[in-house]
């Protein structure tokens, strides 16, 4: 029991909790970005159906994302630059403006809250379907993400595995609005966050690099023989 509640289990639950928040948050944007445009009557049927998506792909991947992880070393090198590019993109929209994060919170929430007498004034105009496949494409993306960064911070945990991936879902599918407004009136959340999953993706590829090439690592005083957690071992 002492275990399962260890200092390195419970480092790993915290890394899960923030990033599950701001990748949810970050998702509910993208949905709010992409329904911002659609007339009131349908726009609140886009974000619906975006957000039933994304619940729904983060569960799929949840159920396999841990067996390709446990496929090897190449994998975990795959799953670690796909997140050094979800960084990128995060660097990238934090960096941004502001008022696209407005636009999408204001389609969210259904409100004027930049008190402009408009809701998501400013948003270039689209069909339901133009909307609802940006919505589609982009939750496939952001859910895979999601659940790769998650497993990769869980490690070897499997109880943080779970309740990381639980998280995401209710998230998701329970509170992603107002996730979506914390994190853009608090913007220190996301950098948090940001560097949690650039520290995640770091580890992965280390440590599938050290599966593929056993003993390739060692000259880093941080990693040489003893740093890194070994990759899951091949499942069955």
């Amino acid at each position: 029991m002492m275990e399962i509640f260890s200092a390195e289990a419970l480092s790993a639950l915290a890394q899960v909790i923030m990033i599950d928040l701001v990748l949810a948050g970050d998702n509910a944007i993208v949905i709010g970005l992409a329904a911002a445009g659609l007339p009131k009557e349908i726009r609140a049927k886009a974000i619906l159906v975006g957000i039933i998506a994304a619940t729904v792909l983060r569960i799929f991947f949840a159920a396999v994302t841990q067996q390709l992880l446990a496929m090897g070393g190449m994998v975990l090198i795959g799953g670690g630059i796909l997140l050094l590019y979800v960084c990128w993109k995060m660097w990238r929209e934090l960096r941004s403006p502001h008022h696209h994060e407005e636009e999408a919170t204001e389609a969210l929430e259904g409100e004027d809250l930049n008190k402009d007498g408009k809701v998501a004034a400013g948003a270039p105009k689209k069909t339901f379907a133009q909307a609802a496949w940006q919505i589609v494409i982009a939750d496939v993306s952001m859910s895979l993400d999601n659940v790769l960064a998650v497993a990769g911070a869980a490690g070897h945990h499997e109880w943080v595995l779970i309740v990381g991936l639980g998280l995401s879902i209710a998230l998701m599918g329970l509170a992603a609005s107002f996730i979506a407004r914390l994190l853009n009136k608090h913007r220190w959340i996301a950098y948090v966050g940001l560097a949690i999953i650039f520290y995640v993706a770091i580890e992965m590829v280390l440590n599938g690099t050290n599966a593929v090439w056993p003993g390739s690592l060692d000259w880093l005083p941080f990693f040489g023989g003893h740093g890194a957690a070994p990759a899951p071992a091949p499942a069955g």
